[in-house]
């Protein structure tokens, strides 16, 4: 163990940047009461090593180390060092945090992550690099299930629907696959005050990646909030885009409608989706899509389409 400390501060950061890769599994290897005493000033040194790859390295450890502490001797020793990665010059030392932070509300706990975690997780959502953003919102749900929907949605919400529009379409996307976890969540009300309109603006997104998730996320909120809702919430508004003069778009709109086929029942199916789908069957330009479409559909609205 001597050896291993003097190891973090050798003059070569490669030997250093092995040391940080592999603390961690000398940490478990020794036991908790030696690591908080012997070894958590050399992992603080690492965290704020000069040298960015042993940053990277050690940032990626944080969350691992912190359960090993306590959380009074994690809050003391290892947030100080979080908080300035939160803002390092390196933008890989800032994604590297941001893969396992969110990690870190379980082991603090409410009251701690409300109060130190909380203001740089909102940072980090706001961070000009996208794989900062994106490595926050792919791990909401950790700090959710420490401080409850009602924090998160007074405390993130506003920044996470700012990202919906991310110019960064990897960004947009993970936002859009966390919605449907979030509609559960925070309930239909605030959905619909909140986020309702962009699951359609989503739809008609540049991107065909987006399109494609959003199409499938209707499908699920239909899902979680019934057929009622859907039909008052999203069928009428995504009927309203078959119309759109771009035909990738509507391949969209046709794509969204066999997906909630299935999920609406027969009633709503045959006297809302189905014309829609008929028409559809007469555009040329999406032909096979509609063939494929017409799958979810029961085998006796393919013979109507089939007689067209």
């Amino acid at each position: 163990m001597v050896l291993k400390k003097k190891l973090t501060k050798d003059k070569s950061w490669r030997v250093r940047y092995m040391v940080a890769n592999q603390l961690y599994e000398l940490c478990e290897a020794v036991g908790p009461e030696p690591t908080r005493t012997e070894l958590v000033p050399a992992y603080v040194r690492l965290l704020r090593d000069n040298e960015a790859e042993v940053r990277i390295a050690a940032a990626g450890k944080v969350t691992k180390f912190c359960r090993i502490l306590n959380p009074e001797l994690a809050i003391q020793h290892i947030l100080p060092c979080v908080k300035e990665l939160s803002t390092d010059s390196s933008q890989h030392v800032r994604s590297a945090l941001a893969s396992v932070i969110m990690g870190m509300a379980p082991v603090l706990g409410k009251d701690a992550t409300i109060e130190h975690l909380l203001p740089i997780f909102l940072s980090l959502l706001k961070d000009e690099f996208p794989d900062v953003r994106l490595n926050i919102i792919s791990k909401l749900d950790q700090v959710n299930q420490v401080i409850g929907i009602d924090l998160l949605s007074q405390s993130l919400l506003p920044a996470i629907v700012e990202l919906a529009e991310d110019r960064h379409w990897r960004v947009r996307l993970a936002i859009i696959e966390y919605i449907p976890l979030l509609a559960s969540q925070l309930g239909v009300g605030f959905f619909d005050d909140k986020l309702g309109a962009l699951c359609m603006q989503w739809l008609q997104d540049k991107v065909h990646s987006i399109r494609e998730a959003a199409a499938n996320n209707v499908k699920r909120l239909a899902e979680e909030f019934g057929p009622e809702w859907a039909m008052q919430h999203i069928v009428p508004q995504v009927l309203e885009m078959i119309s759109n003069p771009h035909y990738l778009y509507r391949m969209t709109i046709l794509r969204a409608v066999s997906l909630l086929a299935p999920v609406m029942g027969s009633e709503i199916t045959c006297s809302k989706l189905l014309p829609v789908v008929m028409t559809g069957a007469k555009d040329r330009q999406f032909q096979t899509s509609n063939s494929m479409s017409l799958r979810c559909f029961n085998p006796s609205f393919q013979l109507s389409i089939n007689r067209l």
